[in-house]
């Protein structure tokens, strides 16, 4: 290896090839389509919590209303 270029160093030249082709293969057409195919269910994963959420929100008002309406006396 030479001090004043490490760039000719075995390791350095297969961590540049190893990244190359890791780049390569993330600017290629499938792995985006991959990536936003991932985006889509989360987004599709949060909308369907928040509507569980808001109807056990809806739920627990309800049977909380209902209860307090009993009387007791």
């Amino acid at each position: 290896m030479n001090p004043l270029n490490p760039l000719n160093d075995p390791a350095v030249a297969y961590l540049r090839a190893v990244l190359g082709a890791r780049m390569a293969r993330l600017r290629s057409d499938e792995e985006r389509s991959r990536g936003a195919s991932a985006i889509e269910w989360a987004i599709i994963t949060a909308i369907l919590a928040l509507i569980a959420i808001t109807i056990g929100a809806v739920i627990q008002k309800k049977i909380q209303d209902k209860a307090n309406s009993i009387n007791t006396g």
